[in-house]
């Protein structure tokens, strides 16, 4: 349902409903990215997808039983809806022997599809319009009520306490739901029943999903379940962490959201569903933990770190045939590879002071000759290791060791040391630097 653009957010006529629609977008947006993050952690993503659209039968089911459209009987059927949608998904899983995924895209299609059925059937008694199933309606957050002083929408009814009870339920059983989400066999080790928590889990996915569908409809409810947390899965790495960074998405998606959709004239819903994709997409490029540009980084600097051993190593071997000789700049670089990153990785050594440049050439100083000689002695107990353990062709071992002398330890090159006599050379007969 559009709403008519407002030039001027701040104006006392419309300031009102503007934070009407704020506050329940924020309410709902806390609710759904609380208990979202367990759902993403635990691959369950597409649960809140079927509960989100499961509950349509339980609305009309509801109404026709009691013949209102109260807060009361509606929140009940499509909470038994919800739980219907659970139990059945669990069932196909283990008696129907299709997958956790498979069976919640049968479930929630076809009781989907069954709401819409019985809204067709029984349109003219329903006062459901078709669009609020996926928009939401926002006559129900315009609709208020004087609390004290204050006038506030009636779905705050609904809303804040599915708020609280997701807030205090999680609260409590934070240490059971933390170890039946990461390793389910471990929690029932210890005593922690993982269907008990996996069922208060989507208990909760169920009751948000009510008290967020009349309002925001379908399509936010799923976009908050899964986009914040997924967001904030690619920033931190603790679960803590990551539960707080959700909701902060969440809040300032149902803040920005309504005044982008009030400003423009949009669909709340819509408006907020696009701002969380687009949020998840920046988490995905500059997360400092796993977006592209962090790992494209790594990549780089690891890159680099090999080019400038491999030049390093390249200047310690001409050394142990003329100690005098050098290198020409250019030929160093092509040696490597060449390019950008040679280039650089030349210039860091220069500047950290592991590499000399004069007219002559390149040179080793002290501090480098120590890092080269480390290396080397790395490859070189390394192919000493592929031979006499493993019994490699002494051909085909300097390929291996030039690709592992990059990442092996102090520890692993002392253990290596171990098992070679007093003075050993590597299989071609070359010294092996202390």
């Amino acid at each position: 349902m559009m709403i008519l653009a407002v030039n001027n957010l701040l104006d006392p006529d419309t300031l009102p409903m503007v934070l009407r629609i704020m506050v329940m977008a924020v309410l709902v947006n806390l609710s759904c990215a609380l208990v979202g993050s367990f759902l993403v952690l635990r691959r369950m993503s597409l649960m809140g997808d079927a509960l989100s659209h499961a509950v349509l039968p339980g609305l009309v089911v509801a109404f026709l039983f009691s013949g209102s459209l109260s807060i009361v009987p509606m929140f009940i059927g499509a909470v038994l809806a919800g739980v219907a949608t659970t139990f059945l998904t669990q069932t196909l899983h283990h008696y129907g022997r299709l997958s956790t995924d498979a069976a919640m895209g049968v479930v929630f299609t076809s009781l989907f599809a069954l709401g819409v059925v019985l809204l067709k059937l029984f349109g003219s008694r329903v006062h459901l319009d078709a669009a609020c199933v996926y928009e939401g309606s926002l006559i129900m957050v315009l609709d208020t009520i004087r609390v004290g002083g204050l006038e506030l929408p009636r779905q705050i009814l609904v809303a804040l306490p599915v708020l609280l009870v997701n807030v205090l339920v999680v609260a409590v059983l934070w240490k059971e739901l933390k170890i039946t989400t990461f390793d389910s066999a471990l929690a029932t080790a210890i005593g922690i029943s993982a269907p008990v928590m996996h069922y208060t889990l989507m208990t909760l996915v169920a009751l948000t999903a009510v008290a967020s569908f009349q309002v925001v409809g379908s399509i936010l409810v799923v976009a908050m379940l899964i986009i914040p947390p997924a967001a904030a899965q690619l920033c931190v790495e603790r679960l803590g962490r990551m539960v707080l960074l959700s909701c902060l998405i969440g809040a300032l998606v149902g803040v920005l959201g309504t005044l982008i959709a009030v400003r423009y004239d949009l669909s709340p819903p819509g408006t907020m569903a696009v701002l969380a994709g687009s949020i998840y997409a920046l988490a995905a490029i500059f997360s400092p933990t796993g977006g592209l540009a962090a790992r494209a980084w790594f990549n780089y600097q690891t890159s680099a770190r090999i080019v400038r051993e491999d030049i390093l190593a390249m200047l310690y071997r001409v050394e142990e045939y003329d100690r005098s000789r050098k290198i020409a700049r250019a030929d160093a670089i092509e040696a490597v590879g060449g390019g950008f990153t040679a280039r650089h990785a030349l210039r860091t050594l220069v500047r950290r002071g592991g590499v000399t440049r004069d007219e002559g050439g390149l040179m080793l100083t002290d501090s480098g000759r120590a890092q080269a000689a480390q290396l080397v002695r790395t490859h070189r107990l390394w192919e000493a290791y592929l031979v006499d353990e493993l019994g490699l062709p002494v051909d085909h071992v300097h390929e291996p060791a030039h690709r592992v002398e990059h990442f092996l330890d102090e520890e692993i090159r002392e253990q290596l040391a171990e098992r070679l006599p007093e003075g050993a050379e590597d299989p071609h007969g070359r010294e092996i630097p202390e």
